[in-house]
C-alpha cells in the first residue's frame, strides 16, 4: 500500500454546505473514491455524525473495510458512538478516545476536513 503522512477526519455525514441530499451523495462518492486511490491516508478519524458511516448500516461500510485491509487506521470517537447511543452497532475500525484522536491530528503532515 502506499500511504501518505495525511489523516481525513469526518465530522459530518456530508459534504460542503448546500443542499443536504447533494452533500450525502458527495461524501459517499468521496469515501468510495478513496477506496480505490493509490495513495491512502493514514488514518480516518469519525468524529460526531462522522460515526454514522463506521455502523453496520452504512452506505459506504464495504469501502471502510476495503481502507482497513489496505492498511488504513480507522478510529472512531466513543464519545460520539456512547452519546449517540450505537457503540454496540459499530462494524468497522477502533473505538478511541480524544487523547488519540488529537495525538493523531496532531502528528499528520496534512488533516484534511470534508
Amino acid at each position: 500500500m502506499d500511504s501518505a503522512n495525511y489523516v481525513i477526519a469526518f465530522q459530518r455525514d456530508r459534504l460542503g454546505d448546500g443542499d443536504e441530499e447533494l452533500g450525502k451523495l458527495l461524501i459517499k462518492a468521496f469515501i468510495n473514491t478513496l477506496a480505490d486511490t493509490p495513495v491512502k491516508p493514514a488514518v480516518l478519524v469519525f468524529l460526531n455524525a462522522g460515526i454514522f458511516f463506521t455502523l453496520k448500516d452504512s452506505p459506504v461500510l464495504d469501502a471502510l473495510k476495503k481502507l482497513e485491509q489496505s492498511g488504513v487506521k480507522l478510529l472512531i470517537c466513543g464519545t460520539c458512538l456512547n452519546y449517540f447511543q450505537k457503540k454496540e452497532e459499530l462494524a468497522v475500525g477502533e473505538v478511541s478516545n480524544m487523547i488519540d484522536i488529537v495525538a493523531t491530528l496532531s502528528k499528520a503532515g496534512h488533516v484534511l476536513y470534508p
